[in-house]
């Protein structure tokens, strides 16, 4: 080991593997305000072997507010490098050197950088452990009002309008409270499909800019909060969800039928309203479901690609129906 390991920072409990290695270490950064940096943080940066960095310019900016200065080497670890330098960095490892892992904010490996280097360096029988910080996930949370005794992390949804409500539809009878991360510019595309999805009425809360001088915790029906993302949001988004209250009913019991005008499908009846065919699927006690951007096929459901998400009792009575182009 380097002269480094035998320091305070190092000495929590080992996460495994063998004590002729180096040690890597997942440190938490804050997520705002640089004043909630655990003090260990900067005892860490300043006498690891190395440090890698999701943003080389955010970490030169953190230890500057934290007035300390890395001895170690510095180097960049992100999203487009990460497989490529995981390698060097277990060779690191390896070899006898503290490795210290920060990202631009929270935890290492929580929705950034880090997982692939913390299997790596498990299978190598190096020891792991981390610096606990401030978590987003955990803030958001517990300001939420929502339950807290049980809870989920999503992180990101995907960004494809079809990816993102399949996503959704597999969360549909999740009973948990459910906490995601998402980019501003989606924000309001991604809760206008959780009201699809979920059901306009659940509750859930929008968490901006937590620890940060504009903190914004906004609280409401998906409804709600769709009309007030339409605005615009900016910030760092955590959005928590609160889970489903009861279990999905059978697809025959909810679909109370399909409405059409002039020959043209609009849409489905369901025991909680009426769904567009935009956005036509299957829907389960308003609480679950899978939503498919059905509409400009001509052509029976049946054929579509997203029917195999279809549950078979629904199938009898998507099968006759041929989406308009309008």
């Amino acid at each position: 080991m380097s002269d480094h390991s035998g320091s305070s920072a190092g000495s929590g409990a080992s996460s495994g593997g063998t004590g002729g290695s180096g040690v890597l270490v997942l440190a938490a950064t804050p997520i705002g305000d640089p004043r909630d940096a655990a003090p260990r943080l900067a005892e860490e940066l300043r006498t690891a072997d190395v440090v890698a960095a999701e943003d080389t310019r955010r970490l030169r900016r953190l230890c500057q507010a934290l007035e300390v200065e890395p001895t170690g080497r510095v180097l960049s670890y992100h999203e487009h490098n990460e497989a490529q330098r995981t390698p060097e960095l277990v060779e690191q490892l390896l070899a006898g050197r503290r490795v210290v892992v920060v990202t631009d904010a929270g935890m290492p490996s929580v929705s950034d950088p880090g997982y692939r280097l913390v299997s790596a360096a498990v299978a190598g029988g190096v020891r792991v452990t981390c610096v606990p910080g401030p978590s987003a996930v955990l803030m958001a949370l517990a300001v939420s009002g929502m339950p807290v005794d049980r809870f989920c992390f999503e992180g990101f949804l995907p960004r494809r309008a079809g990816e993102r409500a399949t996503a959704l539809g597999v969360l549909g009878d999740e009973r948990r409270t459910m906490v995601f991360f998402e980019a501003p510019h989606r924000l309001e595309r991604t809760l206008t499909t959780m009201a699809e999805v979920f059901g306009a009425q659940r509750r859930a809360a929008v968490c901006r800019e937590l620890t940060k001088t504009y903190e914004e915790v906004r609280r409401g029906t998906l409804a709600e909060l769709v009309t007030w993302a339409a605005d615009g949001v900016r910030g760092e988004i955590t959005v928590v969800v609160e889970g489903a209250t009861r279990p999905a009913a059978d697809l025959e019991t909810e679909v109370a039928g399909i409405r059409t005008s002039g020959g043209k499908v609009l849409g489905v009846e369901t025991n909680r309203g009426f769904i567009g065919a935009k956005t036509v699927g299957v829907v389960t006690a308003g609480n679950s479901g899978v939503l498919a951007k059905m509409a400009g096929f001509k052509l029976p459901v049946e054929s579509h690609p997203l029917q195999a998400l279809v549950s078979e009792p629904m199938k009898p009575i998507l099968d006759t129906v041929v989406m308009s182009n309008h």
